[in-house]
């Protein structure tokens, strides 16, 4: 039976269904879930890469079910957030879930379902329509649907850092490019070329230092092991050249650290 089609409660409850079931339950009414097809699941995939690595999520799965009340079962394409690693269904709603809508997808029990989903809590449902041009179907509580189109982004403020290009839900080199550059933020790395100058960076304090240790040891001048430590552990650019002139002037050692 389809949830659509009945207003009067089923008779399951969503702890009678163990995961691996192939169903959803709306009010108690079970709804079978064939397996995803081919482009389906390569966007389910390809979806959840930015999705999941954003700077600011820190939860996200597949397909996970969460059952807001006893007699409701929903598992979204993608879940983002509130989804811990554990056994069982997860109590509640995700805060930002994604369903990727293609051939064959009850249009009714959709509705139906974003419609569950927003009453139990989530803030954002992002339908991506497969057939037809790369679209997203925005949906929040009390607003009236948006459509993104391919080209733009979308926002999940207090949800994702970044914003999604919509193109990066469909392909999978721009998943990979908003992937990259949030794992990149993750480190605390604005960008590619952050982490190009850091390298270039620390390359020149290393020479620096290194060159610190050759004059000492043209000038006859003994470092200790401590000492020595503490020239090449320093990161700070202003200070290793003060300590590069000190030590082609200074009479001793101990005077480079005045």
């Amino acid at each position: 039976m389809s949830a659509s089609n009945s207003n009067t409660r089923g008779p399951f409850h969503a702890d009678e269904l163990r995961p691996g079931d192939r169903y959803e339950l709306s009010n108690g009414h079970p709804i079978y879930c064939l397996p995803a097809g081919a482009r389906h699941a390569h966007g389910n995939i390809v979806g959840a890469l930015p999705l999941a690595t954003d700077p600011a999520v820190e939860s996200a799965g597949i397909d996970a079910g969460f059952s807001p009340t006893p007699h409701i079962l929903r598992a979204p394409d993608i879940a983002v957030g509130g989804v811990p690693n554990e056994p069982g269904w997860i109590r509640g709603a995700p805060p930002l879930a994604v369903e990727y809508a293609d051939t064959g997808t009850d249009e009714a029990d959709l509705k139906l379902k974003i419609h569950e989903l927003l009453t139990a809590g989530t803030e954002h449902v992002w339908i991506v329509r497969l057939v037809g041009p790369r679209r997203v179907e925005v949906h929040r509580p009390n607003e009236p649907v948006r459509t993104v189109s391919s080209g733009d982004v979308l926002v999940a403020d207090g949800i994702l850092k970044n914003p999604v290009p919509v193109d990066a839900l469909y392909d999978r080199d721009k998943a990979y490019q908003a992937t990259f550059q949030n794992l990149l933020e993750r480190q605390g790395y604005a960008s590619l070329d952050a982490v190009r100058a850091e390298g270039r960076e620390e390359g020149r304090e290393e020479a620096t230092a290194q060159a610190i240790l050759h004059v000492l040891a043209a000038r006859n001048l003994v470092a200790t092991d401590e000492q020595k430590a503490r020239i090449l552990a320093c990161r700070d650019p202003a200070l290793l050249d003060a300590w590069l002139t000190r030590a082609a002037t200074e009479a001793s050692v101990d005077a480079l650290f005045a």
